[in-house]
């Protein structure tokens, strides 16, 4: 195809990530004698398997890196294209590639996910984790390391954290319980004694298929080559389980060894030179925990020290933020009327349409900008992405087709399952309380080591839960939710283990 050609097609999505190929399948199996082209900047696609429908609105899948010849199998209408995007002229419906394709849509949907937001930038030392890519670069620079910094309170570093072996780890946290986005100090205090135990013997094998790339291998012993996600060209999101089948493992002959600092951020990143001419003295790392008073000046040298806002310092072989993402909005937002929210995702209304004609956003790229329901609210998740790829394109067939279309049901309630620390983990509605105020009350109950079982109850009504363990209360609690019927006469008996409650409330 000549440089300036241009191709026509009815539907281009962008993005090869949970939302993208969801995305592309649904419309494929919508408009079967039309082409679904979909342009990804890597060699892979992440590809839903095994999805069980848990509940009426909780998710369970596996997510597989496959190539791009395993989604046009499965969908013969739909063609994948490897090429970046370039530039986006949304008032021509024309889609620029970096190979100097012109792709005019009829329909555009951005799935373009997000990168991380790291502490700083430019700096060698200093590793985001997003992708596939990025968590092989880890793999190798952790392979040689004695001890690593990890700053972030979210899923990737919880995930991050409980997987390393062999290394110490000094986790800052900015809050006062690890893991904050997704449980309180209660459920967070359940987990702590599993980082101070050995790790159960991973399966012998890993369910999920796993491919690479020669780019994930590419670091010299100085660091000086890059891989396409240190030079920024981020494929898509990791998925659930992303971990496996990585060893992830330092050079010392230790399981779990974490520090944590809490409520607290680094202020300062010095390298080893830079330091030593500072003649600061930096901590060694406590054996004893968290609360000992007494500290030890480390006599090691590193080659990167963190100074955090409490005052410490301490040395590492490297640093890992992981402290959120970034929309990956360029290059679509310049030169186009789209409007941005503050946390500069595309903002998308109850449709996942953005602000310009025939342009809808999906995942982690997108803001939702309509009035939520009073029970769910966006987190940049997997099992979101691919809810709203599945819905961004039952939009997009609707207004084909001249149709109406009501919001999914997915959007009533907000749910969540995954895995920390080895224990399954379910967040239902306002699982932490958001949005309630002080006008709230909780209803607990525990097990240490088997089960957390937290409940949120305003007004006689359950508003949200989470449930750590083997519970099997997921499907009770999300049905008490969703129905809001008036539990007062209940009392704390909702959580009494002597009363069988899945059959108390049949």
């Amino acid at each position: 195809m000549a440089a300036t050609e241009s191709e026509k097609c009815k539907f281009l999505i962008v993005g090869g990530g949970i939302a993208g190929v969801t995305c592309a399948e649904q419309l494929a199996s919508q408009f079967p004698s039309d082409e679904i082209i979909l342009l990804t900047a890597s060699p892979l696609i992440k590809a839903v398997t095994n999805f069980k429908q848990v509940s009426k609105v909780l998710e369970d899948f596996d997510v597989e890196e496959q190539p791009h010849s395993f989604l046009e199998e499965r969908n013969p209408n739909v063609r994948v294209i490897q090429s970046a995007v370039k530039a986006l002229a949304a008032d021509q419906h024309t889609v620029c590639t970096e190979d100097g394709r012109r792709y005019v849509y009829e329909k555009l949907c951005i799935c373009a996910g997000a990168r991380p937001k790291l502490i700083t930038h430019g700096n060698p030392h200093v590793l985001g984790i997003r992708d596939t890519d990025s968590a092989q670069v880890f793999q190798k620079r952790l392979s040689s390391a004695r001890r690593i910094a990890v700053v972030g309170n979210g899923g990737i570093a919880l995930e991050l954290v409980y997987e390393i072996e062999g290394c110490e780890v000094i986790w800052a946290v900015k809050d006062k319980a690890m893991g904050n986005t997704f449980f309180d100090a209660g459920a967070a205090q359940f987990l702590v004694p599993q980082l101070e135990s050995a790790k159960p013997k991973a399966p012998a094998i890993c369910k999920r298929t796993k491919y690479s790339t020669e780019a994930c291998f590419v670091l010299g012993p100085e660091h000086q080559e890059q891989s396409d996600a240190e030079r920024g060209e981020l494929g898509s999101a990791l998925g659930p389980d992303w971990h496996e089948g990585i060893k992830l493992k330092g050079t010392k002959e230790v399981s779990h060894k974490v520090h944590f600092e809490y409520q607290c951020e680094i202020s300062q990143i010095y390298q080893q030179e830079e330091f030593t001419k500072l003649m600061k003295t930096p901590l060694a790392f406590p054996e004893h925990g968290s609360d000992q008073t007494e500290s030890t000046a480390d006599k090691e040298l590193w080659p990167v020290y963190i100074q955090l806002t409490n005052g410490k310092t301490y040395g590492c072989d490297f640093i890992v933020s992981a402290t959120g993402v970034i929309p990956n909005t360029e290059p679509f937002v310049r030169g186009n009327n789209l409007e941005v929210a503050e946390d500069c995702g595309l903002k998308v209304n109850e449709h996942m349409c953005t602000s310009a004609p025939d342009i809808y956003a999906a995942g982690d790229v997108c803001t939702t900008a309509w009035e939520p329901s009073s029970l769910w609210q966006q987190m940049r998740l997997w099992t979101q992405a691919r809810q709203m790829g599945w819905y961004a394109a039952k939009c997009m067939a609707a207004d084909t087709l001249g149709q109406s279309i009501e919001m999914d049901f997915c959007f009533e309630l907000f749910a969540h399952i995954t895995k920390f620390f080895n224990h399954k983990v379910v967040l239902l509605g306002k699982y932490n309380a958001q949005g309630l105020g002080r006008d709230h009350e909780l209803l607990l109950r525990c097990t240490k080591g088997h089960e957390y079982v937290k409940v949120v109850m305003q007004r006689g009504r359950m508003m949200g839960a989470v449930l750590i363990g083997d519970t099997d209360l997921e499907e009770t609690f999300e049905n008490l939710i969703l129905n809001q019927m008036d539990l007062s006469a209940y009392g704390e008996d909702l959580l009494n283990p002597n009363i069988d409650i899945e059959d108390y409330f049949d």
